[in-house]
Order: C-alpha cells, then structure tokens, then sequence
C-alpha cells in the first residue's frame, strides 16, 4: 500500500485549486463511501476566526477526564499531518497511525476515481470514514474554512454548533467585512441544534450570528456574556450561566483570551448533553489541557537550549489582527508580572496582513526579526516583513533561519534577559516544533 504522503501528493492533482469551497464533491465521495458522516457519535462543530482549536483542547480536556472517548478533527497540522485526526479511547486518545491513515486515504482515492476534488475535502473524508468505525463518545469537528461551505458541514444534526469569537481572515474566501465572515461561519447552524456563541469581540459579528441562528431555527441559542459568562477572580476561572455557578481553576493555557476558550467549552459540552459531567472533570481538563503551539512556553529542546540562561522562549501561531492583538494583551500581561525586553521573530504569509498583524506589538516590542518560511510559496520573504515592520515603528533585523534569528537576538545587548516570542504563522510554529524536538503529543 502507498504511504500517507504518497496518497497526498496524488490528491493534490485532483483539483487544479487548493481552496474551492463547495459541499457538492465531498457529498459525492461520502455516498459512495456509504455515507460515513450519518454513522458517527454526537458531533459538537466548531466554526470561528481564532480560538477554536483551544476551545476543542479544553472539551476534549474534561471529556477525557470524565472519563469519556473524544474523536478530534482539527486543522491545518504543526509537524505531521496524522495530528487532525484523533482516534478516541477512554483514558485519552491518539494521533491515527500511518496504516490506518493510508488504508482510509487509499479507501477514499478509489470511491472518488479521479474526479475533482480538494486535498482538504478527500482528506476530510477520510477522517470521517476513521470516525464511522472507531467507537466513541463524541466527535469535536473543528471547521477547516469558514462554515457554510466547509467540507466539514455536511453533519445534518450536530448535537450542538459553536461559533468562537470572529474577526477579518480569510477575505479572498469570506469577504473583507466582519459581518460577512459572521455570515459564512454561522452556516453550521442547524434547526433544531444547539447553537454557542462565544463572547465576540464586534458588535456586528454578536448581531449576525445571533439573527442567522434565529433564522435557521437553532436551539437553544446561548450567547457569551448574556447566557453565559466567565471572568478571573482571585487567580481563579469563575463560569456562570443561567443554572449555575462555577469557581474553577484557572486554564493551563496562558492568555487571558483562553478564559473565553474555556467558558464556551464548556458551555457547548453542556448544551451538547455532557452536562453530568462533574466538577472534577472540569478541574482536571481545565488544569491538564495542553494545545501546542498556541502561547506554549519552549523550556526545554534544541531551540531552547541555544539560549543564554533567564531567556524566556514562547511560541504562538497566530496569524491574523485580532490574533495579533490577542497575544499582545498576553505579552502585556506577562511583562507586567516580569518586566524584561520582548523580542518578536515573526514569519509570516503573503495573503495575512502583515501591517495590521505587526500594529499590535508597537510600544511593546523592543524588536523583531524577519525569518523565513520554508517549505511554502505562500510565504513573505524576511526582508518584507522587515520592511512592514519598520514601516510600523518597530525595530527590525532579518535572519535567514530560527536559529540565526536567536544567534541574533542574543547578541543585541539588553539590559536583562529578554522574553522571545515566535508567531506569526502555523506553518511557522510547526517548524520550530520540529526543531525544537517537541513534537505535539
């Protein structure tokens, strides 16, 4: 049989475009797959801008820990692509192994017989023909692009639909405006089915979401900060809704944005029917979680041990405004706590905007160095981003690599250790995972 990779680089001319938003191909290949997407365990669907593959972690976190078996779906992958599918078992899950993954990809090829398709919809269908015959509790489906025409959207009755908190990315996809992003990822909505609305931070995102979910039906339709709330009390997560009132640990993930993560987590867990789960569970997923490359602190591998001894070394994917503004707010909270220089080593795509993304950091970052991205066309030269940079205010260098970009920062003379922050990208946080040697688990 052909490897996982082979198969890939077979899909890939499948279709002459990488992105092609339609349901109608995958809705072909899962007939004559028997329909697998009709065979699975209660699905909670995940749509939104940023946040939800952490909102996923912390459900799968306190599934597990009551006890339950948690299919995951997320996208796109750090290091390997075996990461977007997690097998389910009591006790915690695992990444699906090369064999099992090539059999479903070579399953997939031969029911769709050369006719067009993308990489992301025959993939997505093998994730579900793996999630159709392999028992479980629940599915926790994460949205690849958008909603509305997602290859992930052809789940007719989710046990319960959650959209995170929306901001602009993706344009050339979901249209330059808050509301039309809103109106895409509010596509998952279902008649009859849960709807979660985190907290969302525009206004005109909260109205679009809420008007698409009355439309369609869904319910009952549970609004961050009206039906639920969540804020930190005393260093701790305090979560209330209309029936009750938790004082929580506060989440292992650092950042003041996975305070709404966990809040929405476990307001779709609820509404999803896990709503037995006890108040053990809920402390040991929210304390136990863990979502690599998302404001995860390297203490420990190659990149790190590069280091000169106080230097701290942090690693976020994010990629888009509001992720920028996000883990802004993070590193300001961080710098109150310890105030030491903050150097940003940022690599970024063609189609994010850079400028906007690079804003946030102004006033906070004492400097930045431009790396490359290997492995994609997409991706901005160094120099680019430097140019964007200092066309910001920041101060900028460009490096050649991740280890040259930290060779670099160390010899800028600081008046203390500096706090590093890699970010900028997904692919970017892949790599420096692999070599760093700290492979997502």
């Amino acid at each position: 049989m052909a490897s996982s990779d082979a198969l890939m680089a077979r899909f890939l001319a499948l279709h002459p475009r990488t992105i092609d938003l339609s349901l109608g191909r995958i809705e072909r290949l899962l007939g004559r797959l028997n329909h697998p997407e009709r065979r699975l365990p209660p699905v909670i669907h995940v749509a939104g801008t940023n946040g939800k593959g952490s909102t996923i972690a912390f459900m799968r976190s306190i599934l597990e820990a009551g006890g339950l078996a948690a299919h995951v779906y997320t996208s796109p992958h750090l290091v390997r692509f075996h990461e977007r599918i997690r097998i389910g078992g009591i006790g915690g899950g695992h990444f699906v192994d090369e064999d099992r993954l090539a059999d479903a990809f070579s399953r997939c090829e031969t029911a769709n017989d050369g006719e067009p398709i993308t990489m992301f919809e025959i993939t997505t269908a093998a994730a579900l023909l793996l999630f159709s015959e392999n028992p479980a509790d629940v599915l926790l489906l994460e949205v690849g692009l958008g909603g509305r025409l997602d290859a992930t959207n052809v789940i007719e009755r989710p046990a319960c639909a959650v959209v995170t908190p929306i901001g602009r990315d993706h344009a050339e996809y979901l249209g330059d405006t808050v509301e039309s992003v809103a109106t895409e990822k509010a596509g998952i909505f279902k008649r009859g089915c849960p709807a979660v609305i985190a907290a969302q931070d525009y206004a005109e995102a909260d109205a679009v979401l809420c008007r698409r979910a009355e439309a369609v039906g869904a319910g009952p339709i549970l609004v961050g900060n009206q039906d639920f709330s969540v804020h930190e009390e005393r260093g701790r997560l305090v979560y209330q809704d209309e029936t009750d009132l938790f004082d929580l640990p506060r989440p292992r993930l650092a950042g003041r944005h996975q305070l709404v993560n966990a809040g929405t987590a476990i307001t779709a867990l609820r509404a999803a029917g896990f709503g037995d789960i006890g108040i053990t569970a809920l402390e040991k997923g929210l304390t136990e979680v863990d979502w690599p490359g998302r404001l995860q602190r390297l203490g420990r591998g190659r990149l790190a041990a590069q280091l000169d001894p106080g230097t701290e070394l942090w690693l976020d994917g994010g990629h888009n405004i509001d992720g920028g503004r996000i883990l802004a707010a993070a590193m300001a909270d961080l710098g109150e706590r310890s105030d030491v220089p903050l150097v940003l080593i940022v690599g970024l795509l063609g189609t994010k905007d850079a400028d906007g993304f690079l804003r946030n950091f102004v006033g906070l970052a004492r400097a930045l160095v431009a790396v490359p991205i290997t492995g994609t066309m997409a991706a901005r030269p160094a120099d680019e981003v430097a140019q964007i940079g200092a066309s910001v205010g920041l101060s900028t260098y460009a490096a050649p690599s991740i280890e040259a970009a930290l060779a670099l920062v160390k010899d800028i003379a600081f008046e203390q250790p500096p706090r590093i922050l890699i970010c900028g990208s997904l692919y970017l946080a892949g790599l420096v995972l692999a070599a760093n040697d700290t492979p997502p688990v």
